[in-house]
């Protein structure tokens, strides 16, 4: 009786570990993808790379997108992390460009109506 207690604490204490650890594997995916968002404005600062602090701010960005991304894919599944961080950086990119224009609803309207 009490062995088969303890194996159901030690699988309770397991499960609670691993779910901690997927917590903490979406955050640094959501850092990765805040970090590429970073990087992606930063190389448009950068003027092609020849502005030279805009391009260490680039790199900058460029080595933590990498390494929250890395770190996170250990225990989120490729195709989804992939696709979580690639939709963050792609709309977290967007939204400055979008925001600063004045006629942005009409972009919008045109982007939807192009793709249906």
């Amino acid at each position: 009786m009490y062995f088969k207690e303890a194996i159901t604490t030690s699988q309770k204490s397991d499960d609670s570990v691993q779910a901690q650890q997927k917590g903490r594997a979406w955050g640094a995916l959501l850092l990765a993808g805040g970090f590429e968002v970073g990087y992606a404005l930063s190389v448009n600062g950068s003027q092609g790379f020849t502005n030279l602090a805009w391009s260490l701010i680039a790199l900058v960005f460029f080595l933590c997108t990498l390494f929250f991304l890395s770190v996170a894919l250990k225990k989120v599944d490729v195709g989804i992390g992939y696709a979580v961080w690639a939709g963050i950086g792609s709309v977290g990119a967007a939204l400055p460009t979008v925001s600063s224009m004045k006629h942005y609803p009409a972009v919008i309207l045109a982007s939807v109506a192009g793709y249906q």
